[in-house]
Formats: C-alpha cells, structure tokens, sequence
C-alpha cells in the first residue's frame, strides 16, 4: 500500500484486518486529497458503492426473520407492479415480447437471477426498453421499482445469474413496502446503530464532509484527476435522487469491518472489546444481535444451485449468496481464496472479504473509478493486498500455535 499511494499511484488508502475477533492491523495510506496535502486517515469517509449491497441483504434477512418476509415468495406479494413479467428478445428496435415463464421470487432478487438487463449477450432488447424508463431517474424507491415495472426482462427468473443493481434497488424498496419505514431510515435503527456504525448512510453531515476521500479517475493523458460526476462536485450529497441500496452508501473502515465481524461472528459481534481501536469507549463482551446464526449461514452459502454451473459471471470459482460472493472452488478462483470466503467489492476500489476458515475479515478502501484499458490507470490491488493480509494471518496462527 506504501508503495501503490506514492506520488503517480493512488492518493491514499485505509486498511483493517480483523483476526480472531480482534483489530490486529488498521493503517492508512498516502492522501485523501488530490494535491496530496490532507493525509488519509485511518477515520476517512469512502463511498462504498455495490458494498451497500450485502447491507441491503442483510435488512431484508431481518424482515424475513420476522416473518415479514417470505424468501421463497413471488415479489409481487408486497410489490404489486412486478407481476406479470414479460421478456424481450431480438432486435432492440423491433424487440419480441413473451409473458415469463415464472414469477420474480425475493430469492431471485437476492441472487440477481431476476431476468433484468445485465449487459449479458442477448438483453439488448431489455436493455434498450429500460433505458427507455429510465428507472435512475426515479426520486424515490417507489418511483424506481414502478419505472422499472414498465420494461421487459431479458431472461426468465431463475434461469442466469445477471449482476446488476436493480435487484438490489427492488430490494430496498421492498424493506420499505413491508416495513412502514423508508429505507435509509429502517437501516439506521436496525442495522447502523446497533452495530454503532456511525458514519455510514446515504449522506454525510455537513461537520463530516471535510473527512471524505476524493474521488479519483485516470484522465486521458494517463494522470489522476478528480472525477467530474456529481458525488465529487459535492461530496457527502446523496449519492442518488433515492436510497440506493444498490450503492449509495458512504462508510468508513471501523463502521464497515464492524458489519462484517457481525456476519463472521453469527449475527453479532462476539466480543466488543477487539474494536476498541474503532472506537474511544470500550466495550467488552458481546454486541447486540442483528442477525439469527442461521440466516447469516444462508447468507454466506452459495445460492446458484439451481444453474449450471452453480458460479456467477465473473468467476469460475465464485458463487453467489445474500449480498456477496462465496468462493466455491478455490482451484477454479482467479486469485487465491479459502473456500467458503465472501465479500464483494464496490465500483471506487473498496473492497471486503470474510475468511470463516481464518477467522478474518479483511478490508481495503480506496477512492478511484478504474478506468480498464488507459494507460496510466493504477493496477488492481485486491488479489496482492488479500494475498499479503491472508499470508499474515495464517503466519500469525502458526506462530501462536508453536508458542509453549
């Protein structure tokens, strides 16, 4: 990390690594800025992007707990505006329309195997008739999910994996209908501050905003430069017009590892005291339940059984649970991973992973919008920075298992 956030890399970066319950390294990195004169600190404030995803998942896991929500259920039940789904082929400008096959499940939605437009080979038509909708125009969840009831499918559910965020958004929407809460609410009482995540949601407080990292893209001429969309032209704004459980939040890496610990542990921090670096008063002990074991085990599990191969469309290793993927093959994975491990990262360069195997979680937060093919553009530093995090926690454990 030292070396990819010199001058001509990456402004700055943070990172944790949880190991056995306890914060064993939390450093930050070069700058948050880009005239490299504000340092990172370990406290700065990140949009997390398609991380908001596995928070999303979680909310309507709770719901399900409850009995508000039956997973296996035709989300038209609670979101009457999807039902009667139809699917489009051929020609965008001529598209061919069949009624689907079968109803959209709140499954489906979780495993993004809804049928919507994902950029896969044949959803042009979807694709082109969503657009037309313009569902991100939406000013407000409602607003989305009935834009969105107004295009076709590309593919009937439960036939691919397609990853995209209108699932998820559906999702959000779907926390709302069944909740009585709008969404960034429902996620601030039962979920953000029970796990005293206080500095993740949909916008910062204005006393905050001087703690959000810049947001970073590589210019033509191969040189960072600030990127000229609106979350840069006004930082800690909404990042959308709605709640965008698909990736809307901003985070910081003490509210972030705190989440994933609660899934690592079962659906609560097992013990407060290890995150005393995250927070100036102590706790010790157990922190309060989010989640049951068993819903955070379903959430952990691949959930593609039903395709073949049971893997989504980036990694011939990876599966798919609630919010995030789990490694399935460790020999078949593009980089190397424990099998069981989950996590997912998010469009600016953060990402996070959960190792039940090691125990670990492991996170590392950046600011920049990759730009893939324009020279200039700093490497990737997942696969070498869970390499590294990975080596010393298994070094760790040998150590502490030779100790007398």
């Amino acid at each position: 990390m030292t070396q990819a956030t010199r001058p001509g890399g990456y402004l700055g970066a943070v990172t944790l690594i949880v190991h056995e319950g306890r914060i064993v390294d939390f450093r930050a990195y070069g700058h948050r800025d880009l005239v490299r004169r504000a340092p990172m600190r370990r406290d700065t404030i990140f949009r997390i992007y398609s991380m908001s995803k596995t928070a999303t998942s979680a909310a309507v896991m709770q719901l399900a707990e409850r009995g508000l929500i039956d997973v296996e259920a035709p989300v038209q039940r609670y979101l009457p505006e999807l039902a009667h789904r139809q699917v489009a082929s051929g020609d965008a400008q001529a598209p061919t329309l069949r009624p689907a096959r079968r109803a959209i499940t709140v499954r489906h939605l979780l495993t993004h195997t809804a049928g919507f437009a994902a950029g896969l080979p044949g959803d042009d038509a979807a694709a082109a008739l969503t657009r037309r909708h313009d569902p991100h125009a939406a000013r407000d969840l409602a607003g989305f999910v009935a834009r969105l009831a107004r295009a076709p499918l590309a593919a009937d559910p439960g036939t691919r994996f397609g990853y995209d965020g209108a699932a998820t958004e559906v999702l959000a929407r779907l926390v709302e209908a069944v909740s009585g809460q709008r969404f960034e609410a429902y996620l601030r009482e039962h979920l953000f501050a029970p796990l005293r995540m206080r500095d993740t949601g949909f916008a910062v407080p204005a006393a905050a905003r001087g703690r959000i990292a810049d947001l970073t893209t590589t210019g033509d001429d191969g040189r960072l430069r600030l990127d000229d969309g609106p979350s840069q032209r006004e930082p800690g704004a909404p990042l959308n017009a709605y709640a965008s459980g698909a990736g809307g939040l901003y985070s910081t890496a003490c509210d972030y590892a705190r989440f994933a610990q609660m899934l690592l542990d079962g659906g609560r921090i097992a013990d407060e005291s290890g995150f005393a670096d995250c927070d100036s008063t102590r706790r010790d002990g157990p922190g309060p339940r989010v989640l049951r074991a068993d819903t955070v085990a379903a959430m952990l599990r691949n959930q593609l059984t039903m395709l073949d191969p049971p893997v989504h469309q980036y990694d011939a290793g990876e599966g798919f649970g609630y919010g995030g993927a789990v490694v399935i093959d460790p020999a078949q994975r593009s980089a190397p991973a424990s099998l069981g491990q989950f996590g997912w990262p998010g469009a600016a360069s953060t990402t996070y992973a959960i190792d039940p195997k090691r125990k670990t979680v492991a996170l590392a937060l950046l600011q920049h919008l990759p730009r893939a093919g324009v020279a200039g553009d700093p490497p990737r530093l997942s696969k070498d920075f869970y390499r590294l995090a990975f080596a010393a926690t298994d070094a760790a454990g040998r150590a502490a298992a030779r100790s007398p």
